[in-house]
């Protein structure tokens, strides 16, 4: 500690001579030090993005002081990111809720305090006569992926059985379902076949769309520890993942499958098709051949910009791989073409072969800490366990080990999250409840969204912070406890299903979302019949283990003890398993897949043109994404001031060539338009990162919103929004404070 002082003060230039000044930085500094020292320390898991790492919350005197990696966690090996490094001080940020709050003389923004019961009393009053003059299905209800499998369990048999809506989505609909949608027409079945494990055995990492190195750093790490590995990133931006490649391919925006569609073409001119595994695995694949046809190198290199020798020598290394990967996220799921991408992308897997082998996988890198728990144990996309509304079969196994009729059990999908919104704008939905989600900044087309929510008989908001922009919208808010504050699992990309754990209490009158959803069962009439004896999420736990067991995600042989044992295990781990906890499980080793006939399906995929471009009233592409030290909408991070001053405000980036036409300057300030809506003042960073007619802007940010300009159009499949590609125009602004010098 001594060394430490002293250099701090040589730094800041104190002479270590007179005592008053040393005396001055020993007790400020001893000080902040001692109150980091934690009086214990409590193992969780990070509730950020999907990598799932291990770590340690520091307690002192009942509230997080510290955070630092579980140098045992299989996932992370003791590493966080930035986020990570910082998650402690979201716990105490001065925007918490504390308080539930109804809405004071129907004002926005102006609300009154109001006790627990009366809250949940208004809330299921205004609901319930809601759905008695609209019908059930004027009722929807947006969660999210940050909730705990626990949690999301319990809410999706709240609302499908207990207010009887079918109406009800996670706003993983907004980054994950097209990869959920393509999963389940290749493979019969949700799940990511692969493991963390492959980026460090494959011998050829193929990412497409996907910037980990910001996204999700701590997988950058597995990268290194495979020197051998040749690295291709394909993305129309500079990425700070395309920096760290062995060869970068500069796709044009939305031209994913006819990359794709080329080097399969390749492949298969080639004579490299693994004919023995799609012979005894696969069917569709002679349909798929003739489509491939004209796919030809140099048909392929007039649409996506490239080469056509880059094109083959592309395809030729993926080919020729021993254990190839291919991974994903936003740049293929972000389109009204991600679904059908996602088929490409295993198209090119299964025609080589190259899934259920270690390292060799069509890798899906989810989004938020829990989507994976979500998707599997939700009741939106699909029933629990990866079963199907449309299947009876399915849902008489759940109305049996739930006790209740059958015709209770919705037999098809809900409203997905888009359509939630564009029927509340339409007037068919009345009242939505919204849960740890902030739509008034991450759903495209702002315009359009908040002029649905002035629509609305009744919002209710569920969230740990308040105000937030859509809190603000509110009727009633219902504040929730948040990450370190609650108990359960969440299940990380890898299908790796790791403990979450309380270490210090939720603020005033916060509870976690668990508590709040029984409160509104006992309410509504339901809790005895859907939740019986129900306490705490343990309870939860081992009911959603008997409704996973036999399917894919099967979670019957895990306990709380064994994931604190191990730091988290793979599903599927069914009772009985003699598979060591700790080790990497591909699925899909036998060849056998989750369809009628176990084969994996081969789709034939045209390329198309996005439902926007650019125009000579718009000449700019606009691309959105994240930055490493923010997180979504930033209503964690936005309260750190820490991750605040690495990156304070939201950008631009524009091409050189561009800057120069338009004379703006690295530093400029410009007003970003399309079609939809504006950002009125956003910064510019001049940089070759982004082509020539491209512009880029992270999503981040309320006060310069990306999604101010965002089309909404969505994938037809999946319903994910398309919010990679809009057309834009930019405007030179004055600087900031001429005005004033003049």
């Amino acid at each position: 500690m001594k060394s430490i002082l002293r250099a701090v003060k040589k730094r800041l230039g104190v002479d270590i001579q007179k005592e008053k000044y040393a005396y001055d930085l020993d007790e400020q500094f001893g000080y902040m030090a001692k109150a980091k020292i934690p009086d214990r320390w409590v193992s969780t898991t990070c509730g950020y993005c999907s990598v799932g790492c291990g770590m340690f919350i520091g307690v002192k005197d009942g509230k997080a002081v510290s955070v630092r990696g579980d140098a045992k966690h299989p996932v992370n090996e003791g590493r966080l990111c930035p986020k990570g490094l910082a998650e402690h001080y979201a716990i105490t940020a001065p925007n918490r809720a504390k308080w539930p709050l109804f809405r004071n003389d129907n004002v926005k923004g102006k609300f009154k305090r109001m006790d627990w019961d009366e809250a949940v009393r208004t809330m299921v009053a205004h609901f319930r006569d809601i759905q008695e003059r609209h019908g059930a299905e004027a009722l929807g209800v947006i969660s999210t992926g940050q909730l705990v499998t626990e949690e999301f369990y319990t809410l999706g048999k709240l609302i499908q059985l207990g207010f009887g809506t079918k109406n009800f989505d996670g706003n993983t609909t907004l980054c994950m379902a097209s990869a959920v949608s393509g999963y389940k027409r290749s493979f019969g079945s949700d799940g990511p076949p692969g493991n963390y494990e492959d980026l460090e055995k494959a011998d050829l990492v193929f990412l497409i769309g996907a910037n980990i190195a910001d996204n999700h750093p701590i997988l950058c790490y597995r990268l290194e520890k495979n020197p051998q590995k040749i690295l291709i990133a394909a993305d129309p931006r500079v990425t700070k993942t395309a920096m760290m490649a062995d060869i970068y391919l500069p796709v044009k925006p939305r031209t994913d499958i006819a990359l794709l569609n080329g080097m399969m073409h390749v492949i298969l001119k080639s004579g490299f098709v693994n004919e023995e595994y799609v012979q005894k695995h696969t069917r569709g694949f002679e349909e798929l051949a003739r489509h491939l046809e004209k796919y030809t190198p140099a048909y392929v290199a007039e649409i996506t910009g490239l080469s056509p020798d880059m094109i083959r020598k592309t395809a030729l290394l993926y080919a020729k791989a021993r254990a190839p990967f291919i991974g994903w996220t936003m740049g293929v799921n972000h389109s009204t073409q991600g679904t059908e991408t996602v088929n490409a992308i295993c198209n090119l897997a299964l025609m080589t072969g190259n899934l259920g082998r270690v390292g060799a996988s069509p890798f899906s890198i989810t989004g938020q800490c829990n989507a994976m728990g979500t998707r599997e144990s939700g009741f939106a996309s699909s029933l629990p366990g990866y079963r199907k509304f449309e299947n009876a079969e399915h849902r008489r196994e759940l109305a049996a080990l739930w006790g209740i009729a059958e015709e209770m059990i919705p037999s098809s999908r809900g409203l997905a999250y888009p359509d939630i919104i564009e029927n509340v704008l339409s007037g068919r939905i009345k009242g939505l409840w919204v849960i740890a989600t902030n739509p008034l900044v991450s759903f495209p087309n702002q315009a359009f969204l908040r002029q649905a929510l002035e629509n609305l008989e009744f919002l209710v908001v569920q969230d740990g912070y308040h105000p937030i922009p859509t809190s603000e919208a509110a009727h009633l808010v219902l504040p929730a406890a948040v990450w370190g504050e609650k108990e359960g699992t969440f299940t990380n990309s890898e299908r790796r299903v790791s403990k979450v754990n309380k270490a210090v209490d939720p603020p005033a009158e916060a509870k976690p979302d668990f508590d709040i959803f029984l409160m509104i069962a006992r309410e509504l009439g339901v809790y005895d019949r859907l939740f019986p004896g129900w306490t705490k999420p343990a309870d939860a736990f081992e009911e959603w283990k008997k409704v996973s067991r036999g399917r894919l995600c099967d979670y019957s042989g895990l306990s709380y003890a064994l994931l604190e044992q191990h730091g988290g295990v793979q599903w599927p781990y069914p009772e009985g398993s003699a598979r060591d906890p700790r080790e990497s499980f591909p699925l899909y080793q036998d060849g056998i897949f989750q369809t009628e006939d176990g084969r994996a399906k081969f789709w034939v995929v045209e390329n198309e043109a996005p439902p926007e471009s650019p125009s000579e009233e718009y000449p700019f592409w606009l691309n959105t994404g994240r930055t490493v030290e923010h997180w979504h909408t930033r209503t964690k991070t936005g309260q750190i001031p820490l991750l605040n001053r690495l990156s304070p405000e939201a950008w631009v980036e524009i091409n050189t060539r561009d800057a120069k036409r338009l004379k703006i300057q690295h530093g400029d300030y410009v007003r970003l338009e399309s079609p939809r809506g504006a950002i009125d003042s956003i910064t510019v960073r001049v940089t070759e990162t982004v082509a020539p007619g491209q512009i880029f802007v992270p999503f981040h940010y309320a006060e310069a919103n990306a999604n101010n300009l965002t089309i909404n159009c969505c994938d037809p499949i999946s319903r994910e929004p398309n919010y990679k590609q809009s057309a834009v125009r930019i405007c030179k602004l004055e600087p900031r404070g001429a005005k004033l010098r003049k």
